[in-house]
């Protein structure tokens, strides 16, 4: 990851950067198709069957100084219904203390190379306490697509309004988007998260939009809240579509205080 994003996330609380920065064009363009191939087979969000979005999620455990290896955290559940679990504790107002479910991330994914680069460059500015220094982190990968069909419809992400997410750094990649409307990026100081960025625009620090595959930002989570605006479809008569794979890390320690 180049110098000047590593330089913002530290002082400004987020940064921009190119996701292919660092991998070769072969690896980009073979990820990239897996990835594609996999949209059709992101199962709904049953914990929000009327929001329009669709989501798989992993965990691996990351060793620093083990480039290029994660160890993935087995699934849970019966033979041909794992499942992964997800907790955001007071984090999330819509699932407070939930414990939620989602299908794993299929494993010739999880093999990719192209997932792999972006895990490492995006630890790789990441920075922590002298003390945590050796310690393993957790890694959660979703991998999320908001879709709407009608002209009418909307697809929201959760929750819908500037928020903060409880893992100390979160990195997000576009993958596709397609005759999609909305579905901005919106940054803001901390202390407004809980409300919507109409309301506090005052606080708003960066607004922008992800057009291309693998155009990505990153957050420091106590340095700012954010938030994904509705997706809207465009003016074409298809489906309108934006997916990103979300990549955050978390010390495996009892506790950050």
């Amino acid at each position: 990851m180049p110098a000047l994003a590593a330089d913002a996330i530290r002082t400004r609380g987020y940064c921009r950067f190119d996701g292919r920065d660092g991998a070769t064009t072969q690896t980009v363009e073979r990820g990239l198709e897996r990835l594609r191939q996999a949209l059709d087979n992101l199962p709904e969000d049953t914990h929000a069957p009327r929001a329009n979005r669709f989501r798989r999620y992993s965990r691996g455990i990351l060793i620093p100084g083990r480039h290029g290896h994660l160890e993935w955290v087995p699934n849970r559940g019966e033979p041909g219904d794992p499942y992964t679990e997800f907790w955001q504790g007071p984090y999330n107002p819509e699932y407070l203390d939930v414990v939620r479910r989602f299908k794993p991330i299929d494993e010739g994914l999880r093999a990719d190379p192209l997932l792999m680069h972006l895990v490492w460059r995006d630890f790789d500015p990441t920075f922590w306490p002298d003390w945590l220094a050796s310690c393993p982190f957790l890694v959660g990968v979703h991998y999320v697509k908001l879709m709407v069909t009608e002209a009418a419809a909307v697809a929201v992400s959760s929750p819908d309004h500037l928020h903060q997410d409880g893992e100390p750094f979160t990195f997000v990649h576009l993958v596709a988007r397609d005759n999609a409307a909305g579905a901005g990026n919106v940054i803001a100081t901390p202390q407004c998260a809980g409300r919507r960025p109409e309301d506090v625009a005052d606080c708003v620090v960066a607004e922008f939009e992800l057009q291309e595959p693998m155009e990505s930002y990153g957050v420091h989570d106590r340095a700012v809240s954010h938030h994904v605006t509705a997706l809207r479809r465009g003016p074409e008569d298809r489906p309108g579509v934006r997916a990103v794979l979300l990549i955050d890390f978390t010390p495996m320690v009892p506790s950050l205080q």
